[in-house]
């Protein structure tokens, strides 16, 4: 897959559209078919930048992908509105890494009580499947470390308000296990879906990015995990159902975060305000004495 998309994405950044159009003169039985999987590589790196809906060749390919069930083909064939700053990376701005540049650039959640209190009484739910679409773009991406993604239900509602490190404190989570200071700060949907998409397309630092086609599903395949969403829901309607959940990224100086080259916190409240989803991610470039990234 790889190579497809490598080889798509170059081909998307060098040559015309109208070139590209040439390539879908004919529509595929089979997926397995030579030269498939690299034009759906190609649809998926045109949506991306606002190109190929609208021809009548690709469309005819991109619908037919969609009858074949490539996993490609569910994606829409437009960059939507949520999706605006993939692959924009503005001067000045990287990761996060510390807790001091977390507070800098997203308004923090104040202490809670009721937040405390609610985090105590809060049940873990497992869902392995889940658990691992949310993961996706980070496996994917070769970060240094599996991330840590568990779900929560809560006996009571709790206020968006108290979704903070007050609540987070008192769940059972590894990634905030010791001493260390701990923020929590309120986002964006648009926010989350580019670290989401960012994750899997640039890679981590001892891994390989996916590519922007690929990148886009696993980002979006995460972001519906995290809301809880069956896989069938349009994407317009996911987008529609952002605003009624509360998202929250998080960070601490504690040993599971690398604190090196890049560290992601997010927990997401879901609008009956009695489900919790986390996930927590860390990279680093820093290596064990036999090769591996250290714990």
């Amino acid at each position: 897959m790889t190579r497809e998309t490598d080889e798509a994405a170059r081909l998307v950044a060098t040559r015309p559209v109208r070139e590209s159009e040439a390539l879908f003169a004919g529509l595929p039985d089979d997926l397995r078919a030579p030269g498939v999987e690299l034009r759906a590589c190609v649809l998926g790196e045109l949506a991306l930048i606002g190109a190929g809906a609208g021809r009548g060749r690709m469309d005819a390919y991109a619908e037919r992908l969609r009858e074949l069930g490539h996993p490609l083909g569910r994606l829409p064939g437009h960059r939507l509105d949520v999706e605006h700053r993939f692959g924009v990376r503005v001067r000045g701005l990287g990761s996060v890494k510390t807790v001091r540049q977390l507070r800098a650039r997203f308004p923090e959640v104040p202490p809670s009580e009721a937040g405390a209190d609610a985090g105590l009484h809060a049940v873990g739910v497992p869902d392995d499947a889940r658990a691992q679409a949310a993961a996706r773009p980070f496996v994917a991406g070769g970060w240094a470390r599996t991330p840590e993604v568990r779900f929560f239900a809560l006996p009571e509602p709790l206020e968006p308000g108290d979704l903070g490190m007050a609540f987070l404190r008192q769940l059972p989570l590894d990634c905030l296990e010791g001493d260390g200071t701990a923020v929590a700060c309120v986002t964006t949907p648009d926010d989350v879906l580019n670290e989401l998409f960012s994750a899997a397309c640039y890679g981590g630092v001892g891994g390989q990015g996916q590519g922007g086609a690929y990148a886009r599903l696993f980002a979006w395949e995460s972001l519906y995990a995290l809301m809880g969403l069956p896989a069938d829901v349009p994407f317009l309607d996911a987008v529609r159902a952002t605003p009624d959940h509360r998202w929250v990224r998080f960070l601490a100086s504690t040993p599971w975060f690398h604190r090196d080259t890049a560290d992601l916190g997010l927990a997401v409240l879901d609008p009956s305000r009695t489900r919790v989803a986390v996930l927590a991610a860390t990279d680093t470039d820093v290596m064990a004495p036999d090769g591996s990234a250290r714990p």
